[in-house]
């Protein structure tokens, strides 16, 4: 059986979730609000390297695929939006983009964004992983009824 950190680790990797649904999940079951911080950022930032590094050649493989064509030009599209809104304020932009922990922000968008605008992993994955630990910290202030 999979053990309580384990699971707020894994849920934090994981699209929609993130650590806006692993850190509520964590300190509600018992685990230290740090602890759970820690597991959380930890967990987020696990897709990171291999969505900065291999999402632009899946897109390219999958866009010519009849299957999931008009899913992925319906996330590259959605996703270009917010890729502008980042581009114009660069790597501050996508720090903002991914530490506001609201629908639709954070690593696996912030990831999509990056990629799409072009930014280089070297420049992107200090931005996401500065993005989701303020996203974790405004999140457990939130939780833990700080603010």
């Amino acid at each position: 059986m999979i053990n309580d950190e384990l699971t707020v680790f894994f849920i934090a990797a994981m699209p929609v979730f993130e650590l806006r649904g692993a850190i509520p999940l964590g300190v509600g079951i018992g685990i230290s609000p740090w602890k759970t911080y820690f597991l959380s950022v930890a967990g987020s930032l696990l897709p990171a390297p291999f969505l900065l590094l291999f999402l632009d050649p899946i897109f390219r493989f999958l866009r010519s695929t009849r299957l999931f064509r008009r899913f992925i030009n319906w996330t590259v599209k959605r996703s270009l939006k917010k890729g502008e809104q980042i581009k114009r304020y660069s790597l501050l932009g996508l720090v903002l983009f991914v530490a506001i922990p609201l629908p639709s922000t954070g690593v696996w968008t912030g990831c999509i964004a990056a990629s799409l605008i072009g930014l280089r992993f070297i420049q992107a994955f200090p931005a996401v992983a500065l993005g989701t630990s303020i996203a974790g910290l405004i999140v457990l202030a939130v939780t833990c009824h700080i603010i």
